[in-house]
Formats: structure tokens, sequence, C-alpha cells
């Protein structure tokens, strides 16, 4: 693994390494045990989108595993006045050790993260496995429902979720299904299935995830998305047919009453804010492998 770029990339063996090393780092640090692993290495944090977990949970990440990390506004650097990102990427190689981009597209001669796309963000599924694992001891067996817009999210969930072996079932809007390349990948599994219909795509679920209807960028769409996305919501009467453990999960922020309930969210905010700080050490593991 040269970078993180896209969950489509990774391997079962890659992502479970991902994995067991995010979570020893969990208890490494819950347990005040150091591992300065980029000691005198430096992260580069280019964002051409506004961010809050990101930018926080590979900041503090960077500086638990020794390392310095440097945050890169867009705004700051000559990618604000014109210059190409591959250009921008390309200096940065010669300067420091890896890269964590969070744009559309990403370049460079060294690591690079993904922190976020149109496309993928494998940073936050990386999470949410950890997170499912924690929760459910493995994935053999285990049902993973998403409910909403086929973006970024749906992509990589659909994608990892396949890949560490859970059956997976997406309910979108005819209109709003996931990428081609992720859907091309997921025909190849039975246990994949892509229905307009949340309530078949909950039934027997053990998990299940969603994501606010209009994503940065797409504000102008968020009125015809509102209507689009109407009965797409992650509510008590789509918790009555998934089981009754089953986790819910929101890789955050959540517009409540929309994509989901104040009720449901509140009611699964332990799982939610678990799986928000997983992040953090799920980056540090991919930071490790990468830099390390």
């Amino acid at each position: 693994m040269k970078h993180l770029l896209k969950m489509l990339d990774l391997s079962k063996e890659e992502i479970t390494d991902i994995l067991n090393l995010a979570d020893q780092l969990k208890y490494e640090l819950k347990h005040g045990i150091p591992h300065p692993h980029l000691k005198g290495k430096s992260l580069g944090m280019i964002f051409q989108k506004a961010s809050t977990r990101t930018r926080v949970s590979f900041e503090t990440g960077m500086y638990q595993l020794g390392g310095y990390p440097l945050f890169l506004s867009s705004s700051e650097l000559q990618i604000g006045r014109g210059e190409p990102v591959q250009d921008t990427a390309r200096v940065l190689s010669r300067y420091i050790d890896g890269i964590m981009i969070r744009t559309f597209d990403q370049y460079g001669d060294i690591p690079i993260i993904n922190g976020l796309t149109d496309f993928s963000h494998p940073c936050q599924v990386l999470a949410d496995l950890m997170t499912i694992r924690e929760y459910k001891g493995s994935f053999d067996g285990l049902k993973m429902c998403y409910i909403g817009d086929g973006n970024n999210m749906a992509n990589s969930l659909i994608v990892g979720g396949l890949k560490v072996g859970m059956s997976v079932s997406a309910a979108t809007p005819a209109d709003y299904r996931p990428a081609k390349e992720v859907m091309d990948f997921a025909e190849g599994f039975d246990c994949f299935k892509i229905t307009d219909d949340p309530k078949e795509a909950a039934k027997d679920a053990d998990i299940l995830l969603t994501d606010v209807w209009a994503s940065m960028g797409q504000e102008a769409e968020a009125e015809a998305r509102r209507k689009a996305f109407a009965g797409y919501q992650i509510n008590d009467s789509i918790m009555a047919l998934a089981k009754s453990d089953a986790l819910v999960m929101h890789c955050l922020p959540a517009h409540r009453e929309e994509e989901i309930t104040s009720k449901v969210f509140e009611e699964h905010a332990n799982e939610i804010f678990e799986e928000a700080e997983n992040r953090l050490h799920a980056q540090k593991a991919v930071m490790v492998k990468l830099m390390g």
C-alpha cells in the first residue's frame, strides 16, 4: 500500500491490517503507552473543503505519533491563486513525508491520504468498520444497510463492507445511485442488493448507516434533494425492520429530522460518537502504515 485513495484499492488483508493496528493504537492511547512511530516525520494537510473531524483527528493523530502536522488551507497556498493541485503536491513532496488532501483529486510522489473527495471517503469508512467490529466482534454474518444519497460515503461503504465479508444493501433513489465503478464491483457479489425501497434494504440489518442529503458543494440542490429523499430517513419505522440490536451510524455532521430523526440519533449516540472518535485511531494506523 503506497497511498490511500479509495476503498477499491485495498485488499481485505490490508483493511484487516489497518483495523488491527488501529485497535492497538487505541489501546495504547487509552493506557498512556507512547507510540512515537512517526517521530521526525511531517504531514502536510491540504484543505479545499471545510472540515472539523478530518482536520482535528489528523492533526491530533500526527502529534500523538510524534510527528508534525502542517495545516495548509487552499486560501493560503498558491492553489488559491490558480496553481494546479498536482503542482502544489509535487512541490510538497520535496519537503514533507506525506500529504493528506481533502479535495477532488490527488497527486504526488510521497504517500497521499484521501481525506475526502467527491468519489470516496476511505478514512471515514475504515473508522466505520473499526466501530462495527468493536461492537459486533467480527464481520461474519452481518448485514450492513446504507440509506440515502449514492455519494462518496455510499461508494466507500459498499466496497468496504463487501471486502470484509458483510452482506450489503443500499437504498437510494434511482437518480442518485452510487458510482458506476462501485456498482460494477458490487455486481460480483451475491450478498449485495441495491433498491429504491428503504424498508426492503433495512429488513434484518445489523448496521444502519446514512449521510446528509446535500453534501458540500450541493447547497443549490438542497430543496430538490429534500424532495427526492423524502422517505429515505432512518426513523422508528425503519428501526422496527432492522434487528433489535442494530447499530446506527452517521459520518456527521447530521441534519436531524432529515436523513435521521433526533430520537434515533440520540438513542444511538454512543456508537455514532465512538465512530467519530475512531477516525483518530484508524487514520493513525493509515499514517503508520504509509509513513512509518
